[in-house]
């Protein structure tokens, strides 16, 4: 019979992409365990094998081949000792920045520490022999091989990262006798760009500048970005923590967020990643992701990374618009800026909740304001009403725990006594981070927002995994329900009250509307103040379901009626019909 490719499925991936990252030379030391990939390539004509028993001579003999070619060389090797005699040599690749990929072929990794003949442990490597070290797993489910994709392409792309140098790659095989794959499977290459690369050229007609948490932009940022929408068509998709403040700036939670409409504006040619975490939920369908940051780090948020440029954002928008002369009728900001009206104008009136305390107070923060927001609900809401232009937003989306948002929002308010600093958070992380309030520093500049449900919300939303326990059940442990005084009313006040704050209550829309003036005043009162605010978690439960159930449809309903009838495989078959993933 004749040889093919194997039919597991990591190990295709693997050839796929050392093919795609320009490695064709590879030198194989024999044995079983990777069997399957040398009895891949070894008749595959892209490939150039050669053949060396002793593992330590491989890895060198790969370093003289590598330094004459100018190519990059794979090594193959079993899983025993065998891969322990390649670090002689990958020292002397590392220090003389040699791109060697080293695969290590191995039994299951569950057998790691479990006294299994010819099987060592390589989940930790030596510093110094190996610029990166991933580890493949045979892949059981799409996720396993979406992450293997990611995994191998970051390793195959340190090969000629800062001078270059070696990379291992330790792949788990099942010992497949099966050969009969006549064609390699499609897989994303990705790529990374320096600033003294060739960039590639931007064809896309419909561009979105996704930003995530960010610091404030810099005035030459701000114009790069700008101009940059002008000439190529271009939006700039915030969510609070982005602090872009420039005219092409849209908050496009409210757009974003819907569960059972995807608005024609979301269906973009490209979108460039720039920032950090957010905390927004966007979703990208159908679209090529760049990431554009000074780490130059493979970070595939939504699974559809194609290219990542290592320099700043300043660098890479000031080289597109070096390039493009003409401007563009942006005419995709309107598209954005009329769906975001449309959207808004059917949100039904809501009650009191984080949703409708957000809608009454973003707008009228005083100018020049900072406002620091806890993470999920308050970060959520807060995403889809614009505070006035110079009012800066921070949330701690670096960790993304409960943890410190008090602390932050007071530690920052140190740097400046005459600036107002706003904090809006939930019950549950308020009385987590309690103590900071006694802090003797604590000076009047400080204004707090608590919008207390009684319980951690997070987990009795929609897209929680707790929804389907009930209400009373994940209250129990999960969110703490009842934790807290259960919604005292004079818990909190009797506490911020004894240690020099201004305490606010409402119970009603009425209650914080005959206030609120006064809260966000700019005038700097003698205290700080803490606004506490009793809702309901069923109120909160609307606005939220509200917001992300606006508009339904028509694919989304004939995809519900075929759920309904046939079921989920008929679904699937629509959504590919459709284009609409």
């Amino acid at each position: 019979m004749e040889n093919y490719y194997t039919s597991e499925e990591n190990i295709l991936q693997l050839i796929t992409l050392l093919k795609a990252h320009g490695v064709r030379k590879v030198v194989a030391s024999p044995g079983t365990t990777n069997i399957t990939f040398v009895g891949s390539i070894q008749n595959d004509p892209d490939f150039e094998v050669y053949s060396c028993v002793d593992e330590r001579s491989a890895c060198y003999m790969a370093c003289g081949l590598s330094v004459e070619s100018g190519e990059p060389v794979a090594l193959s090797c079993t899983g025993a000792t065998a891969a322990r005699n390649y670090p002689s040599g990958l020292t002397e690749a590392y220090y003389r920045h040699i791109p060697i990929v080293a695969i290590t072929s191995s039994q299951y990794f569950g057998k790691v520490g479990q006294m299994n003949a010819q099987f060592t442990d390589r989940n930790v490597i030596q510093r110094d022999i190996a610029k990166i070290s991933v580890q493949i797993p045979y892949p059981n489910n799409a996720e396993d091989k979406w992450s293997n994709n990611v995994k191998l392409n970051t390793a195959l792309l340190e090969l000629n990262r800062d001078e270059g140098g070696p990379v291992h790659i330790n792949i788990e095989t099942r010992y497949s006798r099966d050969f009969s794959v006549k064609e390699l499977p499609k897989e994303r290459v990705i790529k990374r760009f320096s600033k003294y690369d060739e960039l590639p050229q931007i064809i896309a007609k419909k561009i979105c500048i996704f930003v995530g948490a960010h610091r404030k932009f810099s005035d030459r940022l701000q114009n790069a970005v700008d101009e940059f929408c002008e000439k190529y068509n271009a939006i700039v998709l915030c969510d609070p923590t982005s602090n872009y403040k420039g005219a092409f700036r849209i908050l496009g939670g409210g757009i974003a967020g819907q569960r059972e409409y995807f608005a024609s504006c979301r269906k973009t040619e490209l979108v460039i990643h720039i920032g950090d975490i957010s905390g927004a939920e966007f979703t990208f369908k159908n679209t090529e992701f760049w990431r554009v940051h000074p780490d130059g780090e493979v970070r595939d948020t939504y699974k559809l990374l194609t290219n990542v440029f290592e320099m700043s954002e300043e660098e890479f928008f000031e080289y597109y618009n070096s390039v493009k002369e003409n401007i563009e009728n942006n005419t995709y900001y309107q598209e954005w800026k009329d769906e975001r009206k449309k959207i808004e104008k059917l949100f039904p009136e809501f009650p009191l909740s984080n949703v409708w305390l957000c809608q009454q107070t973003a707008p009228r923060l005083p100018e020049n304001a900072v406002l620091h927001l806890g993470i999920l609900n308050s970060l959520r809401s807060w995403g889809l009403y614009d505070t006035p232009k110079s009012v800066y937003t921070y949330a701690n989306v670096g960790g993304f725990g409960i943890d410190g948002i008090l602390s932050t929002c007071i530690g920052a308010s140190f740097t400046n006594p005459d600036k107002l600093f706003f904090c809006v958070l939930g019950d549950l992380a308020t009385f987590y981070d309690l103590n900071v309030l006694g802090n003797r520093q604590i000076r009047n500049n400080i204004r707090i927002i608590v919008s207390n449900n009684g319980t951690g919300y997070e987990m009795h939303c929609p897209n929680s995994n707790g929804l389907g326990l009930g209400y009373d059940s994940v209250d129990k442990f999960i969110c703490a329900g009842g934790h807290n005084g259960k919604k005292s009313k004079t818990l909190l006040k009797n506490f911020a009250e004894d240690l020099g704050f201004e305490y606010l209550k409402a119970e009603s829309k009425e209650e914080y509307l005959s206030q609120l003036e006064y809260f966000v005043s700019s005038k700097q009162y003698d205290k700080p103040i803490i606004f506490e605010v009793f809702v309901r978690e069923e109120d909160d439960d609307f606005a939220y379901k509200s917001t992300k159930i606006t508009i339904t449809s028509s694919d989304f309903e004939v995809k519900k009626i075929i759920k309904n009838v046939l079921g989920d495989k008929a679904v699937k078959k629509v959504k590919n019909i459709l284009g609409n993933n």
